[in-house]
């Protein structure tokens, strides 16, 4: 059995919340390792930060965020309208400690097993995806087999 789940948000910073929730929602119900599942929760509230503040000119502005959990693997994609990322914006370095923004992709780096941040500048729309693979709590509903 797997979850998929999409949803168009606002840009607007209470929109960041409903992700998480519902994301923790659908992976407490299916049985995802409560360490697993905070970890998915924090990229995918950094990715969503992304794109509320980054993510276009036009106000108010929607961004996407799509989530599949599938056996073994837990897969997020969050893409909005923005100018992208310029291969410096791209979480590939740790951030300096006395810097105020820059943390979030690199956040995300270090909490996902795999990451892929697409996007260029000149081009409309950024796109972060990100998956890890699953752990399960005993008797899980949808513990992979």
């Amino acid at each position: 059995m797997s979850i998929w789940w999409s949803l168009q948000l606002r840009r607007e910073a209470a929109s960041v919340p409903l992700a998480r929730r519902l994301l923790r929602g659908a992976m407490e119900t299916a049985g995802v390792d409560p360490d697993v599942s905070h970890d998915l929760c924090v990229a995918l509230s950094e990715a969503c930060a992304n794109a509320v503040e980054h993510g276009g000119d036009a106000a108010p502005g929607a961004y996407r965020v799509t989530a599949h959990l599938d056996g073994e693997r837990c897969r997020i994609e969050v893409s909005d309208s923005g100018p992208g990322f310029t291969v410096a914006d791209r979480g590939l370095r740790r951030p300096y400690e006395d810097e105020e923004h820059g943390r979030g992709l690199y956040l995300i780096r270090q909490l996902a097993d795999h990451v892929d941040i697409g996007g260029e500048p000149g081009q409309r729309g950024a796109v972060v995806r990100f998956d890890k693979i699953l752990k399960w709590r005993d008797n899980a509903p949808l513990m992979a087999v």
